[in-house]
């Protein structure tokens, strides 16, 4: 009978080359930028079934609750979630989660993918990670490499030891890493039938990358170690020691370990992939109509070439008109328009803006809590109004406010409503007012959404107003706790 193969989930990118739908309070990995599926959900969906054990996922403490509820959206549960206190790339990532798997499963096969990447083709990928099982249990670090069909500059690129027609998933020996080339270094790679495209997908039992971290970083290996002998179970959640992985150099799989190792091998992927990496990519696997003009939400094209329309909100229509190789991205609190080839340079315009003060940078109007989520509808001197959105079974903590009182008005759903003392059920169309300092906690006992208009007033109305009692979520004291 075949090993069962434990995927470890990377799901703490930031994902700014796709800005503004990605930020770093929502990235990429958990928006749907194609279908009705967030990249994560197809990446989880995909790494589960026969042959499948239940994934890890390693995360941040902002996106704990995100990756829980959207993995059971698909009927998935993590067999773990690994909380990192600071990102700090993927080789510290990829020790910690191997020290865990191992000590439940010693010598477990480890299948390590991002969260954020597009394979349609879920069968041929299958078919390919099972292709290289055999030499994972043999002892070797296997990596998978895309077949490259242009002259990439922006990825990593993998050296075959041999030519190949087909790029069939055989398993070999990996001759070298290649960093990201220029562009006559890459078309001549591309023509050369011997190089593919760094995916960043490994396979490998759990002795074999333990050992290669004692060999090759014994600092990664011992900090680790340290930040899971210090771990803080939370709920469905385990923290790990925030003192031992402040030690960790911030630093990728392939230097710390894949670089070094001489136990390597290499299996092909001939199928459609894409990191989704910026908007270059999300215009070419739109896909683009004949002119080469791609087309998302209330877009209209005229007598445009190779140009990629989106349009995120269904009451802010975008037009294009004479435009050839631009990218427009239209939000309701930000727009990018810039010349396609310079997608990659998009996160220059985060930085500017970060450095700017601009919360656009980072923030999305809509904020997401596990209880549901809300977003800000019209802000004013002295006054807020918001809609917030609690998932059936949701409930907001119980809490208090120094600076501001609270209308809520029922819009859907019914709400229960605890106001100090006083416990009601609140249905559509009616409200209740929430005084200053009074504590108050906001509950959905219904089986659909539950939604409500909230208008704050008062002095200062930052989400730092807020201090907590009791909490079924296990959030400390702040804005997100």
């Amino acid at each position: 009978m075949q090993s069962l193969i434990h995927p470890m989930i990377l799901c703490g990118g930031s994902g700014t080359r796709l800005w503004p739908l990605s930020r770093k309070s929502y990235p990429k990995q958990f928006a749907k930028l194609r279908g009705d599926d967030s990249l994560y959900q197809g990446s989880a969906m995909r790494l589960s079934g026969k042959g499948f054990a239940a994934p890890t996922v390693v995360t941040s403490s902002d996106f704990r609750f995100i990756v829980i509820e959207q993995a059971a959206a698909k009927e998935i549960t993590p067999a773990e979630v690994l909380i990192e206190p600071t990102g700090k790339n993927t080789a510290p990532a990829i020790c910690a989660a191997a020290l865990s798997l191992d000590a439940r499963q010693p010598g477990a096969l480890m299948l390590v993918a991002p969260s954020d990447h597009l394979i349609p083709d879920t069968d041929a990928f299958r078919a390919t990670v099972h292709a290289a099982v055999p030499a994972a249990q043999a002892g070797q670090l296997v990596t998978f490499g895309i077949r490259p069909d242009r002259a990439e500059t922006g990825y990593g690129w993998l050296e075959l030891s041999q030519p190949t027609d087909d790029f069939a998933p055989v398993p070999q020996p990996l001759k070298a890493f290649v960093e990201k080339p220029d562009r006559e270094t890459a078309q001549t790679m591309l023509s050369g039938q011997k190089h593919l495209w760094n995916a960043g997908i490994f396979l490998f039992s759990t002795t074999a990358i333990l050992d290669a971290f004692a060999t090759h970083a014994p600092d990664i290996l011992s900090a680790c170690r340290a930040a899971l002998e210090g771990q803080e179970v939370d709920l469905a959640f385990t923290r790990l020691d925030p003192d031992a992985w402040a030690q960790l150099p911030d630093i990728s799989i392939d230097y710390a370990i894949m670089e070094k190792a001489d136990n390597l091998t290499v299996v092909p992927y001939a199928g459609a992939w894409s990191d989704l990496g910026d908007w270059q990519a999300v215009w070419r696997e739109s896909p683009p109509d004949d002119n080469g003009v791609a087309l998302n939400g209330p877009a209209t094209a005229i007598d445009c070439t190779d140009t990629l329309l989106q349009a995120t909100n269904e009451g802010q229509p975008v037009i294009g008109i004479g435009l050839s190789d631009i990218i427009t991205v239209a939000m309701p609190d930000a727009v990018l328009v810039a010349h396609k080839d310079r997608a990659q340079d998009v996160k220059q315009a985060v930085a500017a803006l970060k450095e700017q003060g601009v919360p656009q940078a980072e923030t999305l109007p809509r904020d997401y809590r596990p209880w549901g989520w809300y977003e800000s509808l019209v802000v004013g001197s002295r006054f807020q109004v918001k809609r917030i959105v609690v998932n059936p079974g949701g409930a907001l903590s119980l809490q208090s406010h120094v600076h501001r009182a609270e209308h809520w008005v029922v819009v859907e759903g019914t709400a229960k409503v605890t106001v100090d003392d006083k416990v009601q059920l609140v249905s559509e169309n009616q409200s209740i007012f929430i005084p200053l300092g009074a504590v108050h906690r906001m509950e959905n006992p219904g089986k659909l959404p539950l939604t409500l208009i909230e208008v704050q007033t008062g002095s200062y109305l930052g989400e730092d107003d807020i201090v907590r009692y009791e909490d079924v979520y296990a959030r400390g004291q702040g804005a997100k706790g």
